[in-house]
């Protein structure tokens, strides 16, 4: 009887194991996500709706990238950013997001579409997303093996389209994207908030200051140096 039990201790703890492991790794997930959310909201680099919630999983849009990659990158202080307006017809100087959107044209950090169109409210994948950020950020010119073997430990890096591979192979190499546990990037699915927030708190991360070497102090036995 006691052999029985143990038997069905055994099969019950199997079979809730990967159940309690998956809640690890979510509740992880959670907390890095919950701190580079806090980190690019502290930045102002993102902010909260005016409910106070960041809600991570609306999708990000054109226009929200935009002003995103505009604050980032300090994009209005590059000399692009002076010329003429682009024409939009469905961009009008009273939409929230117009001067980002005429300073990301007109530095050719996004394009706009045939008849003078934004599509401000379109959101993006992560593809896009991707290429727009390393666009701004610097797009490494690899070589195509490069890219290849950048590329060739995630499983689905076959459905990464041709204009956005050194793109993303850029921002793979500076270790600014986070994967599944299999290392895919699901590059056609739109881009979260919350996914944005996790390159950009990566970003971030690289951009602060790296801490002084200490002077180590001498003991009055040490001798002086001239």
């Amino acid at each position: 009887m006691r052999q029985f039990i143990s038997s069905l201790s055994l099969v019950f703890l199997l079979q809730n194991l990967p159940a309690f492991q998956l809640l690890q790794v979510a509740q992880a997930t959670s907390s890095d996500s919950s701190e580079a959310i806090q980190q690019v909201v502290a930045a102002k680099w993102m902010s909260n709706s005016s409910d106070g919630k960041f809600y991570p999983e609306r999708f990000v849009s054109r226009a929200e990238l935009a002003a995103i990659m505009v604050k980032v990158f300090r994009l209005d202080k590059r000399q692009a950013a002076s010329k003429e307006n682009v024409a939009t017809a469905d961009v009008p100087s009273s939409h929230w997001a117009f001067n980002d959107i005429q300073t990301v044209l007109k530095t050719d950090i996004m394009k706009g579409y045939r008849g003078n169109l934004f599509f401000p409210n379109q959101r993006v994948t992560k593809a896009e997303a991707l290429a727009i950020f390393a666009q701004a950020y610097g797009v490494f010119q690899f070589p195509e093996d490069t890219v290849k073997d950048i590329l060739s430990s995630h499983p689905d890096a076959a459905s990464i389209p041709t204009w956005a591979r050194q793109a993303i192979a850029t921002v793979i190499s500076e270790g600014f994207l986070t994967t599944d546990a299999q290392g895919n990037i699901f590059p056609l699915r739109p881009m979260t908030r919350g996914d944005m927030a996790d390159v950009l708190s990566k970003y971030l991360q690289r951009q602060q200051k790296q801490p002084d070497t200490p002077v180590v102090p001498t003991s009055p036995d040490s001798p002086q140096l001239p």
